[in-house]
C-alpha cells in the first residue's frame, strides 16, 4: 500500500505531456504545436554559462503549421568572450541537420502521424518496451530520427527509427482489430478488441556489450563479451471496457521477451479523458511481473546515456546490457502515469516506476509548461531520472538525471525575459572521435526573447 501511495503521489507532479496529447497550445510549447494556419517566430539573445564558462548566445526557434503540416527550427550559436563560435555546436554533420528540429504531418493519435527530427519522449504501444524514449539527451550530439504511426481503422502500425546517420534504435508495432472485419464490429466492448505485436532492436555497436576494459595506453575500449544488437519482441491485447465520449477505459496486457535474456508481463488500466476538447487527460495504472534478466521499458528516456559509458580515468565501464545480465529476482512492480492538457493554459503529465525487490529500479519523468495565451508569465520545467536508489535519491542531480527549467516574464506580449537552467549531458569521445561516454553538463542562460505570432 505504501508503494502504491508513492506512485500516486509522484504522478500527480506536473510534467511534460509528450506523446499522449500533442494538441498544440498556440505557441508551440514543449510538445504542443502551433494550431493550423498559425505559427511563432521566436528569437533571443543571452549569456550561457556552460560548465562555468561564459558564452554569448543567439537562439532562433520559429515554428509554423499549415493545415496538417508543421515545421520547427532550432538554431543556437554560442560565442566565447573572444568571439569564437563554440565548436561543439557544429562539429558533426548532424549538428547542421538538427537546425531543423522537426518536420511533421499530423499529430500523435491522428490516423496519420509522421515526424522527422528530434524525437522527444516517444512511446510505442503501452510503453512496455519503448517508453518516453528521447534520441537527443545532449545539445552537443543531436540526432535526426523518424516516427511514423498510421491507423487504417481495422489495422495499423506505429514505428520509430532513432538515428538516420548511425545504427541505433528501431521499433515497430503492428496491430489489428479482429472484430472490425466481421459483422460484430459495432458490438460494445468486444468490437474494439485490439491485438498487437512489437519488434524493437538497438543495432548500435555498443548496445550489447556485457564485459570489457578500457586500455589506457591505446585509449580504446576492448570488448570481451558482446551480445550484439539488443532485440525485444512482444505481444499485447487491449480491450475497451468503456467508450463514453468523455471517458474511455481500456484494459490491456503486454508480454515482452528480451532475446537471449528474460521476459515480463504487464497488465493495467488506461483512462482517456476528453472534456469537450478543452481538457484532455490520461491515467494509467499498471502492475508489472518480471523474471530474471528482464527490465521493463528497456528503451526509456535516458537510454542513449545508459547504453554504454566508459570512465577513462578509472578504466571501468557501465552498460545497459551488463546491468540486464546481472538482474536476478527483480520482483514485480508498479507503474503509474498521469497526463493533462488544458488548451491555452498548461500541460501536465508524469510517470513513475518502482519494482518491489530492486532498490535501483525507480524511473521518474516529471515537468510542466504553464504559458497562458494572454498571460504575463511563462514557467517550464522537466525532469527525468533513472535507476533511482530510493525516494531520497529522487531529486539528486547526477549522471542519471536530466533537468530543464525556464522562468520568464513578458514585459510586453512580444518581449520575454527569462532564465533557463539545464542539467544535461556532454559527450566524451575517444581517439577516433566516437562517443564513448556522457558526462553531466550544467547550462545557465539569462535570455531576452522576441516573440512574433504569425498567421497564414
Amino acid at each position: 500500500m505504501k508503494k502504491m501511495l508513492i506512485v500516486f503521489a509522484l504522478v500527480l507532479f506536473p510534467v511534460f505531456i509528450s506523446a499522449q496529447t500533442n494538441t498544440g497550445s498556440g505557441n508551440g510549447g514543449f510538445y504542443g504545436y502551433p494550431m493550423p494556419g498559425k505559427g511563432t517566430f521566436m528569437g533571443g539573445l543571452g549569456m550561457n554559462w556552460i560548465d562555468g564558462k561564459l558564452y554569448y548566445t543567439i537562439h532562433l526557434t520559429p515554428e509554423i503549421a499549415i493545415k496538417n503540416w508543421g515545421v520547427g527550427l532550432d538554431l543556437q550559436l554560442d560565442f566565447d568572450q573572444k568571439g569564437k563560435l563554440r565548436t561543439e555546436n557544429f562539429n558533426e554533420f548532424t549538428d547542421y541537420l538538427s537546425i531543423i528540429r522537426y518536420v511533421r504531418y499530423g499529430l500523435k493519435n491522428d490516423p496519420v502521424f509522421v515526424k522527422v527530427g528530434a524525437l522527444d519522449y516517444y512511446t510505442l504501444g503501452h510503453g512496455t518496451i519503448i517508453d518516453y524514449y528521447n534520441n537527443s539527451p545532449t545539445f552537443d550530439a543531436r540526432k535526426i530520427g523518424m516516427v511514423s504511426d498510421i491507423d487504417f481503422g481495422k489495422f495499423g502500425f506505429e514505428s520509430i527509427y532513432s538515428n538516420f546517420l548511425q545504427a541505433g534504435l528501431v521499433g515497430i508495432r503492428g496491430y489489428f482489430r479482429p472484430f472490425q472485419f466481421t459483422e460484430q464490429a459495432d458490438l460494445p466492448i468486444i468490437g474494439g478488441l485490439e491485438i498487437g505485436a512489437t519488434y524493437a532492436s538497438d543495432f548500435n555497436n555498443k548496445a550489447g556489450i556485457i564485459s570489457g576494459y578500457y586500455d589506457k595506453t591505446k585509449r580504446v575500449f576492448v570488448t570481451t563479451s558482446d551480445n550484439g544488437s539488443m532485440n525485444i519482441i512482444g505481444i499485447d491485447v487491449g480491450l475497451p471496457l468503456l467508450k463514453a465520449g468523455l471517458l474511455d477505459v481500456t484494459l490491456y496486457t503486454d508480454y515482452s521477451k528480451i532475446i537471449n535474456f528474460g521476459s515480463g508481463i504487464a497488465t493495467g488500466l488506461k483512462f482517456d479523458i476528453n472534456a469537450l476538447g478543452a481538457v484532455q487527460g490520461l491515467i494509467k495504472l499498471e502492475r508489472r511481473f518480471n523474471r530474471d534478466q528482464y527490465l521493463p521499458s528497456y528503451f526509456n528516456s535516458l537510454y542513449e546515456v545508459e547504453r554504454f559509458q566508459v570512465d577513462t580515468a578509472k578504466g571501468t565501464f557501465t552498460s545497459k546490457a551488463a546491468r540486464l545480465a546481472s538482474v536476478v529476482d527483480p520482483g514485480n512492480g508498479y507503474y503509474g502515469e498521469l497526463g493533462l492538457n488544458v488548451v491555452g493554459l498548461f500541460y501536465v503529465a508524469g510517470s513513475y516506476q518502482r519494482l518491489d525487490k530492486d532498490p535501483n529500479s525507480g524511473i521518474l519523468h516529471i515537468g510542466t509548461e504553464i504559458n497562458p495565451e494572454n498571460g504575463s508569465f511563462v514557467a517550464r520545467a522537466g525532469y527525468d531520472k533513472v535507476n533511482i536508489r530510493g525516494e531520497s535519491d529522487l531529486f539528486r542531480l547526477d549522471d542519471r538525471s536530466y533537468l530543464f527549467t525556464e522562468l520568464g516574464y513578458k514585459v510586453t506580449p512580444y518581449l520575454l525575459v527569462s532564465i533557463v537552467y539545464n542539467w544535461t549531458f556532454a559527450p566524451v569521445r575517444d581517439v577516433n572521435d566516437k562517443i564513448i561516454d556522457y558526462k553531466p553538463q550544467k547550462r545557465i542562460e539569462p535570455r531576452i526573447s522576441l516573440i512574433f505570432p504569425m498567421q497564414f
